[in-house]
């Protein structure tokens, strides 16, 4: 079998390139994994928040898996995959093509946005509290008890910066680091740009759109690249 090259990257990363949610980029998945069955088994075993399936490069389509289960969009996942395919053909792609929608992408100041809309993102929900020191000092909490919602708390209203983290049992991820589509949603629900400190240090920027679209954004580092030569090893490991 053809060897599977999957980029890891950090997506939303702080200033510094630390933090970030990880994400996992299959290329040429079109030729390479056709089976949607062994794309599910891929993205479960990767156990990352979010993978992406790059159909076709030159085109920006893409297919977006969490380890549950397909999702037609997601904040990490356009933020990620529209900056690997800027550093692969040397060109920033205008559009990104997904079961959810086109989201169109763009840069500015060294961060990677797009916009997206929400009819195709998750539907998270949002439970605000009184302080960031409430935010902190979350446990996880059970699924039946929060399934799949993003906590959060004002660090400056007037500034619009907001401490949040996210928890998506639903989704197979107890905890997501930076969680763009929630990110989207809060942004759309404020009527605002935010600025949000997610997780253990990552750095989410979002905004709302036109009405029903919402635009998300960061910094994006890549983290390693895994090669599988022997498909059936991996996943049976």
């Amino acid at each position: 079998m053809t060897e599977i090259e999957v980029r890891r990257l950090r997506v939303f990363a702080d200033e510094t390139g630390a933090a970030g949610s990880l994400l996992a980029v299959v290329l040429d998945a079109a030729k390479l994994l056709p089976d949607q069955r062994e794309r599910a088994q891929i993205a479960r075993r990767l156990g990352v928040p979010a993978t992406v399936f790059v159909d076709d490069l030159e085109q920006a389509e893409l297919a977006v898996h969490t380890p549950d289960r397909q999702v037609p969009t997601a904040g990490d996942a356009l933020v990620g995959a529209a900056w690997l395919i800027a550093r692969l053909l040397g060109g920033h792609p205008a559009v990104l093509r997904l079961a959810g929608g086109d989201a169109v992408s763009w840069q500015d100041q060294g961060r990677v946005w797009t916009r997206a809309a929400l009819t195709g993102v998750t539907g998270w929900t949002h439970r605000q509290v009184g302080s960031p020191a409430e935010v902190e000092q979350l446990t996880l909490p059970r699924p039946e008890q929060d399934d799949l919602v993003q906590v959060w708390a004002w660090l400056d209203e007037q500034a619009g910066v907001v401490r949040a983290r996210a928890f998506g049992e639903r989704h197979g991820v107890a905890e997501d680091e930076a969680c763009g589509s929630a990110s989207m949603l809060l942004a759309a629900r404020l009527e605002r740009r935010l600025t949000i400190r997610h997780g253990i240090g990552s750095i989410v920027l979002a905004a709302p759109g036109p009405e029903g679209f919402a635009d998300i954004g960061g910094l994006v580092v890549e983290d390693e690249t895994l090669h599988i030569d022997h498909l059936d090893d991996f996943l049976a490991d």
